[in-house]
């Protein structure tokens, strides 16, 4: 059985939680001390996930997401195709940088009350690159009439999924988006969102 170690609450942990739903695999969820030596040993940057796979271990949770998806050869997730493939790691890749980056200061003041991040002029600068980041994905969502990558479900929508629900749940102004709301209404059908997503925070 594999291993995650990281708390439940983490978005990062969750996207690999939802994942393991998705393709029904068995999985054992483990609290880990970031700072210990055994952890460390696993993943030198001292974050969570780490995945343990028998001998093999790894961490960032968009590459384990990948790695699990084509270790059960769930093409149906993560194609075989070339261009399909790297159309769906194009977006994960996106939610990593571009969007993680683009909402940190102000979900660090404003959901975790962080009082390093409390400049209320960098929160609304936060807020701002936040709304226009998923303005970007609202239009994707238009264009494709369904999931993130086109017709069907595939990881890039494991991954943005949560950084909608993050989105809608953080308590700032935000625009109407109609195509991220229906978005994530078709998700909340899907069980692994239902138990990782919502239910398990912002």
């Amino acid at each position: 059985m594999i291993r995650i170690l990281g708390r439940a609450t983490s978005i990062n942990v969750r996207k690999v939680l939802w994942t393991c739903v998705e393709l029904g695999l068995p999985f054992q969820r483990e609290d880990a001390d970031l700072q210990s030596p055994a952890f460390r040993a696993l993943n030198p940057n001292a974050m969570m996930p780490v995945l343990v796979d028998g001998d093999f271990s790894m961490w960032e949770s968009n590459a384990i997401c990948r790695y699990l998806a084509r270790r059960e050869r769930r093409t149906d997730l993560l194609p075989a195709q070339p261009q399909a493939a790297a159309r769906i790691e194009q977006w994960m890749d996106w939610q990593a940088t571009e969007l993680n980056n683009s909402w940190r200061y102000a979900f660090m003041g404003l959901v975790r009350r962080s009082p390093a991040h409390q400049d209320a002029t960098q929160i609304a600068a936060g807020v701002a690159q936040w709304n226009r980041h998923m303005a970007m994905l609202d239009a994707q969502l238009q264009h494709t009439g369904a999931y993130v990558s086109g017709q069907d479900f595939t990881l890039a929508d494991v991954v943005l999924g949560l950084s909608a629900h993050r989105w809608q749940a953080a308590p700032m102004e935000r625009p109407d988006l109609p195509a991220v709301q229906a978005y994530l209404q078709t998700l909340a059908r899907r069980p692994g969102f239902a138990v990782h997503g919502p239910a398990a925070g912002p």
